[in-house]
């Protein structure tokens, strides 16, 4: 079997890290960027805060700032309009997930091709995306999708109504502006629920099924940090120790999932799309659920994490260690003032056939350690509610 690594992500990692903006932006070029960010962080004075740096930097810069928390592809449209209408020559994504896919889509959508869905990774759509991209400097504000080193993104489409990963190589950012004093002012919420979705990717990689022993390091690595973290994070947002050692998590769990995901975030998506609830918040709910579901398939993987995140030790029985780890994510959500069920989010029973059918048709259950039916995701669902 081949398989088929790469990691060549750069990556200014640090506290002062934004103040490398003009050196990097130099070195590729970069004259006139598109900002590409969201209201929310125009309103916390983040946006100003780049426009600034950028402004020191000698570089125009233009403001995009119309992505909704769960992008759609309107989104994509009207950014790139707004990079052709200030004849722009590159892409800074400033924001979390959200901003930094949109980010990528618009720097894709400069030198492809409309509609998106032609690129819908289920549909082999890496093999019509070529690098010939503008430049594009990530900029991450929460510690969470890990997208500033990720070479995917995820944009809803208008033709089908669903959560789509459009995945490339070449999405990659040119680099990555990793400063956790960005990090410093989220606040408790949004801090868990991004926190949470670091701390998914690194477990569901981890547990995903393929051959990637680097990716499975460094999720390793990646899941500790984040359970060790994320509380100190939420109850002390100015603890920069851990806010710096969160975004390295972030970081870790995108790398890692090139491997593959799991069910977790098949169920997590169709709640994107169809409920509008916020992504990591999801996975955070459902991760319990579906670490038990794969329990059959994945125990001594499950131990692992446990004793790497110190909840067990190498004496313990395999169903011991991977119970203890079950039961550390399950209580990690009141900890971090997390509602526990999807039913505390305005799910109901109703909507449960539409979701699972949604679920199935997402790629990720397909790295789950454990297959997946139609009717296992209305169980999860229901088990979650």
């Amino acid at each position: 079997m081949i398989s088929r690594f790469s990691f060549p992500t750069r990556i200014v990692f640090g506290s002062g890290a934004l103040g490398e903006l003009g050196t990097e932006a130099r070195q590729l070029g970069i004259k006139r960027p598109l900002l590409v960010t969201d209201p929310g962080v125009v309103a916390c004075g983040l946006a100003d805060q780049i426009l600034d740096e950028a402004c020191r930097a000698g570089l125009v810069t233009s403001l995009f700032a119309g992505v909704d928390p769960n992008p759609v592809e309107k989104n994509v449209e009207e950014g790139l309009d707004a990079y052709q209408e200030a004849n722009c020559d590159s892409v800074i994504g400033l924001g979390g997930g959200s901003p930094l896919d949109v980010a990528k889509a618009i720097r894709l959508m400069v030198t492809h091709r409309f509609p998106l869905e032609q690129y819908d990774d289920q549909m082999d759509g890496a093999a019509r995306i070529h690098g010939n991209l503008p430049p594009m400097v990530a900029i991450a504000t929460t510690a969470g999708t890990g997208s500033e080193v990720g070479r995917s993104m995820v944009i809803i489409l208008k033709s089908t109504d669903r959560k789509t990963v459009i995945f490339s190589p070449h999405l990659m950012p040119n680099v990555a502006l990793a400063d956790p004093q960005l990090t410093l002012g989220m606040p408790p919420k949004i801090t868990a629920g991004t926190g949470l979705d670091a701390l998914t990717h690194n477990v569901e990689a981890y547990l995903s099924q393929g051959y990637q022993p680097i990716c499975d390091a460094i999720a390793f690595q990646g899941a500790k940090l984040a359970v060790g973290n994320l509380p100190r994070a939420v109850h002390d947002g100015r603890d920069l120790e851990a806010r710096s050692n969160m975004l390295m998590a972030a970081m870790m769990g995108a790398v890692a999932f090139q491997k593959g995901l799991g069910a977790v975030h098949s169920l997590a998506h169709p709640l994107s799309s169809m409920a509008n609830l916020h992504h990591g918040t999801t996975n955070g709910i459902l991760l319990p659920h579906v670490l038990e579901f794969n329990r059959p398939a994945a125990e001594e993987r499950m131990r692992d994490l446990a004793v790497a995140m110190e909840l067990s030790d190498s004496r313990a029985s395999v169903p011991e260690a991977a119970a203890a780890l079950i039961a550390r994510l399950s209580a990690l959500l009141p900890e971090v003032g997390i509602a526990t069920t999807l039913g505390e989010l305005g799910v109901t029973r109703d909507m449960i056939p539409r979701l699972a059918r949604k679920a199935m048709e997402d790629a990720c259950h397909q790295s789950n350690p454990r297959p997946c039916t139609e009717a296992d995701m209305v169980g999860l669902y229901e088990k979650a509610l």
